[in-house]
């Protein structure tokens, strides 16, 4: 690394990376507050599942919930959030990541060593890019099942059950 210029260059692409995919993760958290305020009940659903809940006798908030009631959520709740092939999805977000970083190892690895380094920077970047896009598939996983479970706890709970 004796030319500055191959430095230089490094560098400026790994912040341009690095912008991008910050603000790539950033416009994705944003537009799921978004919909996580838009999917949010209004107050008079609230207040009506609340007055029946202190209408209805003590017993009824203890006991357990009929067969028809647990699958009539778990229905409401994925039509709700909608189902999830939770595999495919992390295979899907790993092998984007594989991709994209391989293409960006490739490129940096082209500069640094003169184009005789792309292979190894392929190699190196399409590793690091696998495990980021798998971290980021079971993130969005996790997202999933935490909007499904708030959906058919609000679901139970509209019916008199404690969740």
């Amino acid at each position: 690394m004796n030319n500055p210029w191959k430095v230089t260059a490094i560098a400026m692409a790994l912040v341009i990376v690095t912008a991008l995919v910050t603000g790539v993760v950033v416009a994705n958290w944003t537009g799921r507050e978004l919909e996580r305020k838009a999917e949010t009940p209004q107050a008079e659903p609230l207040k009506a599942a609340a007055v029946r809940m202190a209408a209805a006798p003590q017993s009824m908030a203890q006991a357990t919930p009929s067969r028809s009631i647990i699958e009539s959520c778990n229905k409401q709740a994925a039509q709700q959030v909608g189902t999830q092939n939770k595999t495919a999805e992390v295979v899907k977000d790993a092998a984007i990541g594989a991709v994209v970083g391989a293409a960006v190892g490739a490129a940096g690895g082209a500069i640094a060593d003169g184009g005789k380094g792309a292979g190894k920077g392929a190699a190196i970047g399409g590793l690091v890019g696998a495990g980021g896009g798998t971290l980021f598939g079971l993130n969005e996983t996790r997202k999933h099942d935490e909007q499904y479970r708030d959906a058919y706890a609000r679901c139970m709970r509209s019916r008199g059950y404690a969740s």
